[in-house]
């Protein structure tokens, strides 16, 4: 299946503090069709991407602004809904209070584009509504903020917790095929395989496992 790879550049905000960052933006699909995995900071080279194929949807991987500042531009540019885990509608009303998502993300449940299915993953740590999708069939994942290449996403601000992440990427994501490739919300692709042992080892200090 096709992965397409869009960056943007901006300002991630929380608990009063601002960093620059760059994120990535995933459009997964078909020549015809796509799904759009986060809309961060300008929604022009989003479209670009897009090249004018059908969006069955805009799913955000969890609330934050870095992650959500340019979903509803985007929704009007493009026609499709967003979508977001309930648990982070907080996040969402900060930086959209007089607008609405269109539906809620529902673990367990799949996201299909192109013929094939992504399995919602709910991978609550980095905030209570992070959630993971993962393509079986391509043996890939998309992880948000979740896991990144050099180990789990950052905790320490409102709504986050790191003895959660570890667990969630431990029973979640560890679990899958060690080869499986996954794509995350900032920086560089990496494998399952890859991030074992500094998960693992970061868990065992804090008597996790």
């Amino acid at each position: 299946m096709p992965v397409e790879l869009v960056t943007t550049d901006g300002v991630f905000a929380l608990d009063g503090g601002e960093w620059e960052v760059t994120n990535n933006i995933w459009l997964v699909g078909d020549d015809r069709e796509v799904i759009v995995f986060d809309a961060a900071h300008d929604h022009q080279p989003i479209v670009d991407g897009i090249n004018g194929r059908t969006v069955k949807a805009i799913v955000l991987t969890h609330g934050h602004n870095d992650h959500i500042n340019a979903a509803v531009p985007l929704r009007d540019a493009v026609d499709a809904p967003i979508l977001i885990h309930p648990d982070d509608r907080m996040l969402w009303d900060v930086v959209w209070p007089d607008h609405s998502p269109d539906g809620e993300i529902t673990p367990g449940s799949t996201i299909d584009v192109a013929g094939h299915h992504l399995g919602v993953v709910h991978t609550p740590g980095h905030s209570p509504g992070c959630c993971c999708f993962h393509d079986v069939d391509a043996g890939m994942v998309f992880s948000g903020d979740t896991l990144f290449c050099g180990g789990p996403g950052a905790t320490g601000r409102s709504y986050s917790d790191e003895p959660t992440i570890l667990r969630s990427i431990i029973s979640k994501l560890l679990s899958l095929p060690p080869e499986t490739v996954v794509h995350t919300g900032h920086g560089d692709s990496t494998t399952v395989g890859a991030e074992h042992d500094t998960v693992m080892a970061r868990a065992a200090e804090l008597g996790l496992t």
